[in-house]
């Protein structure tokens, strides 16, 4: 396939753009700013560069959602980063003679609100609360769907908390390693994670196979609780996890709001992808984040 990626040098735009070179997939890069590390990626500035028909496109384009704290400007630029590279994507897409068949749509596990509850969510479920991380996700996931008015397929990929070299993990490691690392707030609010493994293959699992689309949780079958979580961590480092962070010191760093991503969490499972007969290679906390510290 020739595939059209956004966000392409970002944590797992870098992983999907080496998968599908390696199994002989063509990438090309839609870039602003930096471009990917490897050379074999082509790159465009601009979609009216693109000579040639695309067969997929993957949107993974978007601001880091908790790199600062949610000012209105931040929250600007969050939704902004993703609908406007949504829009214009689809916009394309449109006038293109030949549209791309299939359109793979970032989005998140913050579709079903920031808060907590011990139901299971599933990809039927309606959002838990009404908050900023709930609208930008319907907001993005509502620009991407447009597509669907040129005969493209569309999938939603609501991803949780991602696990590799990079990503979450790459801020954690250095406190964790310290002996610093412990449970935030209660420990009690879930932690739905995939490893990144698992979320490529998931991507090009929905790629390849046509008869998908709609909303699918990129997430593992078993997620697990914020002290379940850390206390994994700490062990995959060999380190104890003995300072729990309180809730005020998280909203002292990142605001009221968007400390909530990781004061709250609810128990999101992936179980229209499972339903498609995808296969997670990593179903165990445990096993995930060895397989991360050996590539560490």
């Amino acid at each position: 396939m020739r595939v059209l990626i956004t966000g392409a040098s970002g944590f797992i735009g870098t992983a999907l753009s080496e998968a599908l070179l390696q199994r002989g997939d063509e990438v090309i890069a839609w870039v602003h700013n930096s471009s990917p590390q490897n050379s074999s990626v082509k790159t465009v500035r601009l979609l009216s560069d693109i000579d040639q028909p695309i067969d997929a496109v993957v949107n993974l384009a978007g601001a880091p959602i908790a790199d600062a704290r949610w000012s209105d400007s931040r929250k600007a630029l969050l939704l902004s980063s993703r609908k406007q590279t949504t829009e214009a994507l689809v916009q394309w897409l449109g006038q293109q003679s030949e549209p791309p068949q299939t359109l793979i749509s970032g989005s998140a596990i913050g579709f079903y609100g920031a808060c907590s509850s011990d139901e299971l969510v599933t990809e039927a479920s309606e959002p838990h609360c009404d908050d900023f991380s709930a609208e930008l996700c319907q907001i993005w996931e509502s620009a991407a769907r447009a597509a669907e008015a040129f005969g493209t397929r569309v999938c939603l990929i609501r991803t949780g908390i991602v696990l590799g070299k990079g990503g979450a993990l790459a801020k954690m490691r250095l406190p964790f390693l310290l002996g610093g690392g412990g449970p935030i707030a209660s420990g009690k609010q879930w932690m739905p994670w995939i490893h990144l493994d698992d979320e490529v293959q998931a991507i090009l699992h929905l790629l390849d196979n046509a008869e998908l689309s709609g909303a699918f949780n990129l997430t593992a079958p078993k997620p697990a609780r914020n002290r379940e979580f850390v206390k994994a961590y700490a062990a995959s480092l060999n380190r104890p996890a003995l300072f729990p962070m309180p809730a005020f010191a998280v909203r002292l760093m990142l605001g009221s709001e968007a400390s909530t991503l990781l004061t709250e969490g609810l128990k999101v499972v992936p179980e229209r992808l499972i339903q498609s007969g995808f296969k997670h290679r990593y179903t165990d906390l445990h096993d995930a984040l060895r397989a991360v510290e050996q590539v560490n």
